[in-house]
């Protein structure tokens, strides 16, 4: 615990490391996968000392980043959230997962997420620790779908396991769930749009009202109408028998000769009474939000305005809500609509797009160094704007050195840490 004894110790492992790189790294690793009682020590000090300096060490670089990805690999059998992020980032690092990699490349990543997000087990709604790991998981992925990774096995979990107890999961795990298939949705090939549209139909016809209400659950609609646009995007005939509509693809899946015009009646009348639902929201919340900067001035400390200021930013951001829920809904009125399949929507809860930053040759990134063993328990950064809060806040609040004595009970699958949540 001495600082002086912790950096004796530090330098010389590094010096052995530089004289054995593949020796020296292996029994390291051990001590992680085996969850050593210095196991936390080990994993801070890869993180400050080892992972910074890897173009250093790892030589010849393909075959020496194939080792510590096979180390790596075998040690996030037994981790906390918060120790997955760490070595999935190191892992996306590497130059073998560069943008020059081939598609296999970040299959391999996308099946050790997988492998996390316990998608070979039966979906349980009373375990919070599995849902939050499933929702944090899809999350980190979404950067490496857009490199052509499958979307596939993530999305019909969703599908399969979860819509149907959809309504016995906890209220203020439903969003989060809804916004990461919305996020994955535009990397869905079209063989998964055609087994998820049903589920996304069914889900909105249970939160879009068949006639004017006071309010609906806009952050729910938002979500499901922008996965339904993308999932139809892939799959447009698909919605003749959900919906009612008449796309003419010349294949039999077209099923025109069929009446599906009851299931057309009702979604028209559950898409108009939601859009007469949001325009009469909209309008009170456009006249409540103009009092918003008198409130401001006249608030007499620190903390009034901070308040004030907090429900400004949550009413901007309903506001944008209810525009994309309007811009969604209007294209679909006519008999062959056109899906959205691009970016023209950018979700309510996603920060708007920017102008990338420089960054290094294959979107490389290194841990800051730092002196000692800082405990794991700091923010990842975003990557590309899709790690968005969601992913950070599953990080947080976890117990200092990763979360190992916290009293958890035994994980999924005989995990010893649980995934880092209350």
């Amino acid at each position: 615990e001495e600082n002086v004894e912790r950096d004796a110790v530090h330098k010389a492992l590094m010096s052995l490391i530089r004289q054995d790189v593949k020796n020296s790294l292996q029994p390291l690793f051990k001590h992680v996968e085996s969850g050593s009682e210095i196991r936390e020590k080990i994993i801070c000090f890869l993180r400050d000392k080892v992972f910074p300096v890897k173009a250093e060490l790892l030589k010849p670089q393909a075959e020496m980043e194939r080792y510590i990805t096979d180390l790596i690999k075998k040690s996030v059998q037994d981790v906390t959230g918060l120790e997955f992020k760490l070595f999935m980032d190191f892992l996306r690092s590497l130059s073998i997962f560069g943008d020059t990699a081939p598609r296999e490349s970040f299959q391999e990543l996308i099946e050790i997420i997988q492998a996390q997000a316990d998608l070979d087990a039966q979906f349980d709604v009373s375990d919070i620790d599995h849902i939050e790991r499933w929702t944090s998981c899809i999350y980190m992925a979404l950067p490496i779908f857009t490199r052509g990774a499958s979307s596939s096995k993530f999305l019909n979990y969703f599908a399969k396991q979860i819509v149907p107890v959809f309504d016995k999961i906890p209220e203020e795990k439903k969003l989060d769930l809804l916004k990461t298939v919305a996020a994955s949705s535009p990397y869905a090939v079209a063989q998964d749009s055609r087994q998820l549209l049903p589920s996304v139909v069914q889900l909105l016809k249970k939160y879009m009202p068949g006639k004017k209400v006071d309010d609906i659950n806009h952050n729910y609609v938002e979500c499901l109408l922008y996965t339904f646009h993308h999932l139809a995007h892939k799959t447009p005939n698909t919605t003749n028998s959900l919906c009612g509509y008449k796309i003419v693809t010349g294949q039999p899946s077209d099923r025109l000769g069929e009446d599906f015009s009851e299931h057309y009646k009702d979604f028209i009348e559950r898409l108009t009474g939601t859009e007469d639902t949001v325009r009469a929201a909209s309008k009170r919340l456009t006249q409540g939000m103009a009092d918003f900067n008198k409130a401001i001035s006249s608030a007499k400390t620190e903390e009034e305005k901070t308040k004030i200021k907090a429900d400004q930013q949550k009413s901007t951001m309903t506001m944008r809500s209810y525009n994309n829920i309007l811009a969604m809904s209007q294209p679909l009125h006519g008999k062959s609509p056109l899906f959205i399949g691009d970016k023209k929507i950018t979700l309510s809860w996603m920060e708007q797009p920017k102008k990338p930053a420089a960054s290094t040759a294959g979107g490389k990134r290194t841990q800051p160094a730092s002196n000692g063993n800082a405990p794991l328990n700091k923010k990842g950064r975003g990557d590309g704007g899709m790690h968005n809060q969601l992913v950070n806040r599953a990080f947080e609040g976890l117990p200092r050195g990763g979360g190992r004595g916290s009293g958890r009970g035994r994980g999924r699958g005989g995990r010893g840490r649980g995934w880092g949540y209350r």
